[in-house]
């Protein structure tokens, strides 16, 4: 008889976790005491900031702004840059009880390159590579290499160049096309695909009568996107042929069973927990049950079978 350990465990492709649970990039702290457990109970892996080849102070003016249904953020991939990384967060975050997924931001070809060579030094600390071609937050760089196919080929085949790791590319909801850029980041050797980042949204302050933000669009997380990034997971999984990871909006165990029903191998999960660090636990205890009551012997019979049942 299968163990809950091994029952929730899940594979994306190559990469081993002991929960779909991912915990999404820059909406958790580098502490370390962050990355043991039991805070981390239900957690598979955690996602770093995105890191740049140098330091970035982000955006000024009002970073976060709360909506009825999600949060709005503009924080413009602030970080200490790689070598503070190397140096000082990844030995602490690495000796953590999950796996480390570094989210590398795409700026310029060289710049990336640098910070991907650096990093396959230190292969043997990192589950994979998640390569953000979809921050809505920055000029240049960021979206716009994944708003186009062939742009997000291009990035792609930069990071396959110099990291031979585990290579996942978060994909931007801002595209023509997604099916076509997940299948042209395929084409280009990413071994999964996050799908998808925030959407871009607006606020309004209505006592200045300005907009709220300094860049006056910002990135949507929260329940408000849930539907949405879930016909991207099913829109993505039907056209491609690695593994899917499902992001946006995810804030019960019903989303993350959706999410996997529609082709996801995992789920990654940021705002819920700014207001309920105790999310994880709660969640992998409620997905457990749902195998437990189902007779699933492991949580990969899950993937895509919403497809299956209707075909």
């Amino acid at each position: 008889m299968p163990t809950d350990q091994t029952r929730s465990a899940v594979f994306v492709g190559e990469v081993a976790l002991r929960s779909p649970l991912i915990i999404a990039s820059g909406t958790w702290p580098h502490g370390p005491e962050y990355w043991h457990d039991p805070v981390t109970f239900g957690v598979g892996a955690a996602c770093t900031k995105a890191l740049t080849l140098h330091p970035r102070a982000g955006n000024t003016g009002i970073r976060v702004w709360e909506t009825p249904c999600g949060l709005l953020n503009s924080i413009g991939l602030q970080n200490p840059g790689l070598q503070h990384f190397l140096m000082t967060d990844l030995p602490a975050l690495s000796a953590g009880d999950v796996e480390v997924v570094a989210n590398v931001a795409m700026e310029t070809e060289e710049e990336t390159g640098k910070v991907l060579v650096a990093l396959s030094e230190e292969q043997h600390s990192l589950a994979a590579v998640e390569l953000n071609i979809s921050c809505p937050n920055v000029d240049g760089g960021g979206m716009a290499w994944g708003s186009d196919p062939t742009q997000a080929a291009r990035a792609i085949r930069i990071a396959r160049e110099n990291w031979k790791g585990p290579l996942w590319a978060k994909l931007t909801p801002q595209c023509g096309d997604i099916a076509l850029v997940a299948r042209a980041a395929e084409d280009a050797g990413a071994d999964a695909l996050v799908v998808a980042n925030t959407w871009l949204g607006m606020a309004i302050d209505t006592r200045s009568e300005s907009p709220v933000f300094a860049r006056k669009f910002a990135g949507l997380s929260g329940p408000a996107v849930f539907p949405l990034s879930l016909r991207l997971v099913w829109e993505v999984s039907s056209a491609v042929g690695i593994p899917v990871v499902g992001c946006g909006g995810v804030s019960r165990v019903e989303d993350v069973l959706s999410m996997m029903l529609a082709g996801a191998s995992a789920v990654e999960i940021g705002t819920l927990h700014f207001t309920d660090l105790s999310c994880f636990s709660r969640l992998e205890q409620g997905f457990l049950e749902y195998l437990s009551a189902k007779g699933y012997a492991s949580a990969m019979e899950l993937i895509g079978k919403g497809k299956r049942i209707i075909e």
